[in-house]
């Protein structure tokens, strides 16, 4: 597939201009942005943000702290991201491949593809948690493809949105060029638009892409 640059980037545009930097991705450290791509899975971030805050209200929010936690120690800490049985295995299994790898410091001179390949490979990692901290942490021009994305880009015919994963990221990257910066914020925009505006039922009236949105010529709304 492919995405037409000269749609996409007005498209960007109008959301840099009406919602702004969006500062993405909340963390203090590139370990807690990847711990934070663990814990989002399945939830909003808020319910992320109360779990991680209980991680660092005990001191537990290390990898190596992290990874020799009981498991049902660790579980109850992340009850308020949901799922906290399955995403205490995750995270556990993340931290232990994460020290075994080196940390952040031998992981960081990897190459982008050599690092996405290790990071798949762990288990509970899938392409859209491995391209969270593809982009966000280690700060590569990695596209983040989500349920946001679909849903926006569908609308907006510059996908059908049903595509596999890979394919769209790449068709997103190919019309951007290698841009980790733009990556991060269109990303964080898309988002943003799609929770406040382009919602499962979308409110079009006033949408500021309504203008050039054939989901919205479609339905007349």
């Amino acid at each position: 597939m492919k995405i037409d640059r000269r749609r996409l980037s007005p498209l960007f545009a109008t959301l840099l201009r009406t919602w702004g930097p969006q500062h993405w991705w909340p963390g203090e450290t590139p370990f807690e942005v990847m711990v934070g791509a663990v814990l989002t899975q399945n939830t909003a971030w808020t319910n992320v943000e109360k779990a991680i805050a209980n991680l660092v209200a005990r001191g537990w929010l290390d990898a190596d702290r992290i990874a020799g936690l009981r498991q049902q120690d660790l579980a109850r800490s992340l009850k308020p991201s949901g799922y906290f049985n399955i995403k205490a295995q995750r995270l556990q299994a993340f931290c232990r491949w994460y020290r075994q790898a080196g940390g952040y410091t031998l992981l960081a001179q990897l190459p982008t593809p050599e690092l996405r390949e290790a990071l798949l490979a762990v288990k509970g990692i899938g392409p859209e948690t491995a391209d969270d901290m593809l982009l966000y942490a280690f700060e590569r021009p990695v596209f983040v493809v989500d349920a946001y994305t679909r849903r926006l880009f569908s609308r907006y015919g510059l996908c059908v949105g049903d595509e596999p994963y890979e394919q769209l990221r790449i068709a997103v990257e190919t019309a951007m060029g290698a841009d980790a910066d733009a990556f991060n914020e269109l990303h964080a925009l898309i988002v943003r638009h799609a929770k406040e505006v382009c919602r499962v039922k979308p409110r079009c009236a006033g949408c500021v892409l309504a203008r050039r949105c054939p989901a919205v010529r479609a339905t007349g709304a």
